[in-house]
């Protein structure tokens, strides 16, 4: 049976005069993500006051996430560790696009190893999992384009984003932290970097987001709250495209959308100089999504 959309309440401006934004995460209290072409790590209140929170890679396409004893891990180039207010430590040289760590501690990574920015005919992608000694085995493969990445709150599930096939597949996560019975979670998106909510729901990009993004000029886009299955429950339009999203706040009702012009890949440098983009945020129902604290 169907279910009717419910559309959330106009999304209001948090932060803007920013490069490009991406990997939000709620964590300490407040919004943190990766301030692409800047290189650093950011992290947000609810009011909006920013703070410069960490170093982070001066390229694009990097991410954030926090191991259980708090150290911040960075991908990008290579994949570091950082005490908090620490030095960074290289735990692997080879290089991964997203990060997410589940409850156990387990370091999962993704790429592919083809040079996007560049141009370069795309290649099926892979997920890592990386151990504490900075050793890696690669836990799934033949993921098209892999962006971001969650795993439920009960720790038994991965899920990935794949862009290029606008398509999330879900993992069960096994004791040693691989994965297996991959499946659809939801087909017909685009997304990009994803969140879940307390009851497992997750929030993506639509397929006219992704599409939005590939048409340089092209507005707006819309972020969706999706079952296991494909059903859409929740909808929230957006001026420009949103790269990503993150639940959180002090009852996990906030709803924050990372939004970015583009103009094509080509054209990184210009958009990033304009500083255009912007954070925004909305509530979500109180009886429905709620995100946690990381």
């Amino acid at each position: 049976m169907s279910i009717d959309i419910e559309y959330l309440p106009p999304a209001r401006t948090l932060l803007t005069g920013l490069a490009m934004v991406e990997s939000a995460r709620w964590h300490d209290g407040r919004l943190w993500f990766a301030h692409w072409g800047v290189g650093e790590v950011v992290a947000v209140d609810l009011d909006g006051r920013a703070d410069v929170m960490a170093p982070g890679p001066a390229s694009m396409g990097w991410s954030i996430d926090w191991l259980p004893d708090g150290r911040l891990v960075t991908t990008g180039g290579s994949v570091t560790l950082r005490e908090p207010g620490g030095p960074a430590t290289t735990l692997r040289d080879h290089g991964a696009n997203e990060v997410v760590v589940d409850p156990r501690g387990h370091v999962y990574v993704n790429g592919a190893d083809f040079d996007f920015v560049g141009g370069a005919a795309p290649e099926p992608g892979w997920i890592d999992l990386v151990a504490p000694d900075g050793s890696s085995r690669r836990v799934a493969e033949d993921i098209q384009f892999p962006n971001g990445m969650i795993v439920t709150p009960d720790g038994a599930t991965l899920v990935v984003s794949e862009s290029f096939a606008g398509r999330l597949s879900a993992f069960d996560i096994g004791a040693d932290g691989s994965l297996a019975g991959r499946r659809v979670w939801a087909d017909g998106l685009g997304p990009d970097g994803i969140a879940v909510d307390a009851d497992g729901a997750i929030w993506a990009q639509t397929a006219d987001t992704f599409a939005h993004s590939q048409q340089p000029g092209a507005p707006g886009g819309a972020c969706v709250r999706v079952l296991d299955g494909g059903e859409i429950t929740h909808r929230i339009d957006t001026e420009l495209p949103c790269f990503s999203c993150a639940l959180g706040g002090p009852e996990g009702r906030h709803l924050f959308l990372l939004c970015n012009e583009f103009e094509g890949i080509d054209r990184f440098a210009e958009v990033q100089a304009r500083r255009s983009s912007r954070i925004l945020v909305t509530e979500v129902p109180a009886t429905g999504p709620g995100g946690r604290d990381r």
